[in-house]
């Protein structure tokens, strides 16, 4: 916000459970959801978002995700979270042929579909803090005790790493057009 006001925009910031949000009808000509649409009620915020895009709009999901299967970094780091939470179900995510999502039907079309993978850079630091910041340890239901427990054999873990090392990640963006 600060950074927006010191560069003249003019934008309005607003916290709120998508769910819960509610503009006009023809609002936007796209609507963006970054790493977060998987968390949506989305026979909610679908009937929402299609009446709030104009005539040919388009609602742009972007998600990303490490490939353990590619880093025994990544592996490691997703084998203690596991330890500390077995129900958790982010681990182990592969590439996945993109299509148009069963909760598009109706609402919308796939115009575009772009996969690719990235490489991110990470220290040691930034990883740890990554993944101490995924759904499987702070947004869990973990106790202080365990996430202090898992947080100690991470960092030790760290230790046996280079200081800075990529982490090859999976990134989708669907293109989809109000029907």
């Amino acid at each position: 916000k600060e950074l927006s006001q010191k560069a003249g925009m003019e934008i309005e910031y607003l916290v709120s459970a998508s769910e819960a949000l509610d503009f006009p009808a023809e609002s936007f000509d796209v609507v963006t959801a970054c790493q977060c649409f998987m968390y949506f009620d989305k026979k909610i915020i679908v009937p929402k978002i299609h009446k709030w895009l104009k005539t040919n709009g388009h609602l742009a999901v972007l998600f990303m995700a490490w490939l353990p299967d590619e880093s025994a970094i990544a592996a490691k780091s997703e084998e203690l979270v596991l330890k500390y939470n077995p129900d958790w179900t982010g681990a182990h995510w592969q590439r996945r042929t993109v299509v148009e999502p069963d909760w598009a039907s109706g609402f919308f079309s796939l115009a575009n579909a772009v996969a690719f993978d990235v490489p991110v850079r990470f220290t040691r630091d930034s990883w740890h803090g990554r993944i101490k910041s995924c759904r499987g340890i702070g947004a869990s239901s973990l106790t202080e005790t365990e996430i202090a427990n898992w947080e100690k054999e991470h960092l030790a873990f760290l230790q046996t790493v280079p200081e800075q090392f990529d982490i090859l990640h999976y990134v989708t963006i669907l293109d989809l057009e109000k029907l």
